[in-house]
Formats: C-alpha cells, structure tokens, sequence
C-alpha cells in the first residue's frame, strides 16, 4: 500500500471507523452531485446519520462548493443545531431546518438528500406534479410525496408539516423549490435522487414535444409499482451493484473526497 493509498485509509484521531466510513460515502455524494451538474453554488444539502445512539448526522460546511467537500470537512451536529465538530464555517439554517425534521423521525433516513435543479424545480412548480409516464418516472411515482412552498425553510414550526408531508415515502416534490429523497444508506438515496431527477427532465423534454403523451396502461404502472416497492432489493442494489462503480469513478477523476 503506497503512502497515498495509507492516508486514505487513515482513521482520524478521535473518530470511529464507522463515521469515518460514513464521511467518505457522504463526500463522495457531494462530489458525484457536483460531477452530475446538480448543484447549486454553495446551497442545497445532503445530511447523513452518524452511526450510534445519537441523532448526530453530518452536513456540508456552509461556504464550500461540493465538488471542493472532504469527508474531514463535514459538520456533525445534533438536532438542536449545536455545531460537535471544529470548522471554519457554520451550516445552512435552510439546510438544519429540513434535514433535522427528516431525522428526528425516521430512523430508516440515514441519508436525505435534496436539490434545487432546472428540472426538478420545474416539475415541482407544475400543478400536475411529477406523472408515471415512463419506466423511470414509475422509479419513483409509487414513492412519492409533495410538501407546499412555506418561503426559505428558516422557520423550525415548519418541521413537523415536512414530517408529516414525507410519512414513510423516499421520495419528495417540495413544491415551487425543488426535490428531496431519502435512503437507508447514502448510496440509495442518491440512486433515488438520480432517478428522480432524471424523471423530471424526462417529463420536461416530453411536455416540450407536444401536449400529449403516449399513454401507459395503469395494469402497467400496478406492475412496476409492485416491482418497484420491494425497499430491500432496492437498498442492496444500490449498495451492492450502484454505489461501487461511482466510487471507482471518484477514484480515477479525484479521491481527494476521502481525505
């Protein structure tokens, strides 16, 4: 093993090997977010648990650009804001906001994603919402929730509309702002992301063609919807068959998210 390979491999002093393990899966989100053009400057925000008893999870430091995010840069806080990581920069308030609604009740959401794209907030600032007219659209239909626009998510009051608005769904439409998902792992909420966003471009590429669109017979969409739901086969294809090959592709274009 070079001294590279070592220094990535490295622990920090202080620091169990599983929240180091998670920082690197949550950088290398930023930096795949960043590499897919779906971020925003310095706002948006991804969050992930830290393994362990407490409702710590980890977030962007508020000031860097994604594609620039380490996994020794990221913030740990707790549910009440308070910074338990040394940093430079202080955190999104928008950002706290959402992420700490979504992981004060939903143990299954160690990851939660969410994005302000062209498309995704198009979709969202449509009344019809995001439609099952497609294989990849019917990724995410079945599992899919809408939020009202409330302005810049600043107010706390606002958390339990966001919880009760998600319920147990992985996927949300905030309307008029943009798309959120959420996973058991930060590899299953960025494959919800990504077929989520790509839904939404489809649907406006589609709706840019004409008025109407083919129509799917609903026989059809029961049938994806079913095959579709199963949550477990979902998380282990994207731990096991999705997330590999994206880190690889870090790897070759920059590892420096690992340090």
């Amino acid at each position: 093993m070079s001294p590279a390979e070592a220094r990535l491999k490295e622990v920090p002093s202080g620091m169990t090997e599983a929240e180091w393990t998670q920082r690197i899966n949550l950088a290398a989100c930023y930096r795949l977010v960043a590499l897919y053009g779906w971020d925003d400057l310095v706002d948006t925000h991804i969050s992930a648990r830290v393994p362990g008893p407490e409702h710590h999870f980890l977030i962007n430091p508020y000031g860097l650009l994604f594609e620039e995010i380490t996994a020794s840069s990221l913030v740990k806080v707790d549910l009440h804001g308070n910074q338990l990581s040394k940093s430079d920069y202080s955190i999104n308030p928008a950002g706290f906001t959402i992420h700490s609604a979504i992981h004060e009740v939903r143990e299954d959401a160690i990851c939660v994603l969410h994005l302000h794209t062209i498309d995704g907030t198009a979709v969202s600032s449509c009344t019809e919402g995001l439609l099952p007219l497609n294989q990849t659209a019917q990724f995410v239909t079945h599992d899919l929730a809408y939020h009202d626009y409330e302005g810049v998510a600043l107010d706390h009051d606002e958390r339990p509309r966001l919880q009760r608005d998600l319920g147990n769904k992985n996927h949300m439409i905030l309307r008029n702002h943009g798309t959120l998902t959420v996973g058991q792992s930060v590899a299953s909420a960025f494959e919800r992301m990504y077929h989520l966003e790509r839904a939404c471009s489809m649907q406006v590429h589609t709706r840019m063609l004409g008025p109407t669109a083919y129509p799917v017979e609903e026989a059809v969409i029961d049938k994806n919807n079913t095959l579709f739901g199963n949550a477990d086969r979902a998380e282990l294809r994207s731990t096991r068959l999705v997330w590999p090959p994206l880190l690889r592709k870090l790897d070759r274009l920059d590892p420096s998210y690992k340090t």
